[in-house]
């Protein structure tokens, strides 16, 4: 069962989302997450949120390959990517395989992959690099001797500064417009989603950093590529974030692995973090 991001009850909490919009997401089989909560006995009733939170601190493996790359065992995270995502349609027109001619097809999936093609270098246009994924299509009528005639991909765009993700989807765009009217067919694009940037606080960021010192681990700044229950909390309280590295920035996978000691040192400077903040280091 899964109901995407993971990052729903933070959103809950800080009022970004009601709970009954988290309690009603369902998964592919229809079932609600309210239903499933109730079905395990984690449906509580204690209300969310409304309470005050000094600083929030919350260390995580990068997601990445950075740290590791660079031999660097702690992050420093400045924030978070903004997020757009699309789903893209291109409409052309079914034919038999066999009997029609190359040069007259409007073929919707040749369409879409030289659209695919041209987003891939939308995102080396612009420094730094944002990130642009297609991970899904779908095609019709699907058939292994049909031309297709629609073929639907979504995309999924990233990057740290909300301008450039802006110039990024303007880009796309006229790309794929570009793409439709030389090979014979239409395109629509429906904007699905947006999350904006995320700053985390300068002083978390920098007690971060003083406590690595302090344990003489070396680090780097970063900016986390994926979202966090600190990006929410950044919108009601002074947040912070550390990162360790992880194998291949493999994650969400069975492959996923961090060494222990670099969980370890994760673990010691978010304690020095937090008793710094405590007022008891």
């Amino acid at each position: 069962m899964r109901f995407g991001p993971g990052t729903i009850g933070s959103g809950t909490f800080v009022g970004r989302t009601s709970p009954d919009v988290g309690l009603g997401r369902t998964d592919g089989g229809g079932i609600t997450m309210g239903q499933a909560l109730a079905a395990i006995g984690y449906a509580g009733e204690a209300p969310v949120g409304g309470y005050p939170i000094e600083a929030f601190f919350e260390a995580h493996i990068e997601q990445g390959p950075i740290l590791e790359r660079d031999g660097v065992p702690i992050g420093v995270v400045l924030g978070a990517q903004g997020q757009r995502c699309f789903r893209i349609v291109v409409d052309g027109e079914e034919g038999h395989a066999g009997t029609l001619p190359m040069e007259l097809r409007r073929d919707a999936l040749l369409g879409a992959a030289r659209m695919i093609d041209a987003l891939n270098g939308v995102a080396f246009r612009h420094a730094p690099h944002p990130v642009i994924t297609v991970g899904q299509i779908q095609v019709r009528p699907n058939s292994r001797n049909t031309i297709p005639g629609q073929a639907a991909f979504t995309v999924d765009s990233r990057h740290p500064d909300d301008g450039t993700l802006a110039a990024v989807d303007r880009d796309m765009r006229a790309a794929c417009e570009e793409v439709a009217r030389r090979s014979n067919v239409t395109v629509s694009i429906e904007h699905v989603s947006s999350r904006r940037s995320v700053s985390f606080d300068p002083e978390c960021a920098a007690a971060v950093a003083r406590a690595a010192d302090k344990l003489d681990l070396p680090w780097q700044e970063i900016y986390s590529g994926a979202g966090h229950d600190a990006c929410n909390l950044a919108l009601a309280a002074p947040a912070g974030m550390i990162f360790v590295p992880c194998a291949g920035g493999v994650s969400h996978n069975e492959r996923e692995s961090a060494r222990p000691e670099d969980l370890a040192a994760g673990c010691d400077v978010l304690l020095h973090v937090m008793a710094e903040r405590a007022g008891v280091a």
